[in-house]
């Protein structure tokens, strides 16, 4: 068995449901400090983070990813118990197999293995570790670069562990990711009997036209890097539950993912003056949860590419597709940011796993961005 595959399941038994580590980053610090890190423990709120480094000189090369999990579902539902990782037909299974133990795993070993080899390497490596990811994300990564800024220690580039890949490992980077803006809207009616509907005012029969412009709405076309704009409705509700009452008040709420093409205050300006345009009586709460972003085809883009072309034999496609990811708090810093892990297809879902060879080379991957960055 693999090292990194040993680690993988050592970390995949730790039932870290977000945002819990359960041990994840302490059993990280003991493998990092045995090559050379310096560790640092930053608790903020309920959230465990760990920040290792190991070097006093830039350029700073992080890794960066999350202990925490999304929760299991029904347990029943998996074929083997989700914090038991598990082995069936070439694959991994269990929580976080995919997004993204597995992927954590491969960093330090790729890092042991690097240090072994070139033991006075150009610069620093770091290790970004959260356990507030898939939770709210307001104690974790973000309050560990606002600390890094504060004492004047810059990251580089970062390479971020999300499940970027789709077909094999390494098949797409991720060299962005589009912003997210939310909303709740509440349009407020009139509650009366639907058989007296002139004494009533119906919020989803107001509403109608109005969703209609939204949906059909071009909000950009998008650039080179980015696809456009997408709007979605993710929950529409109204109504006591009884089918002779008009509902009084009408909750929708939806999302924005937005290219660098237009800015979220623009987006509000536009569906407000819709909402306005049809003389809506409304109040909308908006959450933005992360602003686009880009790293250019530059240093840390093309020593990505090298690797993976050098480990697999095949060439890497550029992305900014998918949701946010923690990138998005590192990369207004000025640092170079990318995002490089397993298979995507199964994460979030019951019976999440991943590919037991790929761990392997994902984990040579890792390993040859350090030689092309810090040799």
């Amino acid at each position: 068995m693999s090292e990194t595959l040993k680690l993988a399941k050592a970390l995949i038994e730790r039932p870290s449901v977000t945002p819990e580590d359960a041990g994840c980053q302490p059993l990280l610090g003991e493998r990092l400090k045995a090559i050379g890190f310096t560790l640092e423990s930053m608790r903020f709120e309920e959230v465990d983070n760990l920040w290792a480094r190991r070097g006093a000189n830039g350029p700073l090369f992080v890794f960066a990813g999350h202990t925490d999990v999304v929760p299991t579902g029904p347990e029943e539902a998996w074929q083997s118990p989700p914090f038991s990782p598990t082995e069936h037909d070439g694959q991994l299974y269990g929580r976080g197999a995919a997004d993204m133990k597995s992927s954590i795993a491969a960093m330090v070993t790729a890092c042991e293995r690097f240090v072994q080899q070139h033991p006075d390497h150009v610069g620093s490596i770091g290790f970004l570790i959260t356990s507030d990811e898939e939770g709210p994300s307001i104690n974790g990564t973000v309050k560990v670069v606002e600390t890094l800024q504060q004492r004047n220690e810059p990251i580089d580039w970062c390479l971020v562990g999300e499940p970027s890949s789709t077909d094999r490992v390494g098949d797409v980077i991720k060299n962005g990711r589009r912003g997210s803006l939310g909303a709740i809207l509440t349009v407020r009616g009139k509650q009366g009997h639907v058989a007296y509907p002139h004494l009533a005012r119906n919020p989803v029969h107001q509403f109608a036209p109005a969703l209609q412009e939204l949906v059909s709405h071009e909000w950009d076309q998008g650039n080179d890097y980015f696809p456009p704009t997408t709007f979605q409705i993710s929950n529409i509700q109204a109504g006591t539950g009884a089918n002779n009452v008009i509902p009084g008040e009408l909750e929708v709420q939806f999302n924005f993912r937005f290219s660098t093409e237009v800015t979220d205050e623009q987006l509000r300006r536009q569906v407000e003056a819709i909402l306005d345009g049809h003389a809506l009586d409304y109040a909308i709460n908006w959450t933005l949860s992360g602003q686009p972003f880009l790293t250019p085809e530059d240093k840390l883009v093309a020593a990505t590419q090298q690797a993976v072309q050098h480990v697999t034999g095949y060439p890497t496609t550029l992305s900014t597709a998918g949701g946010t990811s923690d990138g998005r708090f590192i990369a207004p810093t000025g640092a170079q940011v990318v995002e490089l892990g397993p298979l995507n297809a199964t994460i979030h879902q019951i019976n999440e796993h991943t590919d037991i060879a790929e761990l392997d080379t994902l984990s040579a991957i890792y390993e040859q961005i350090l030689v092309n960055l810090l040799t």
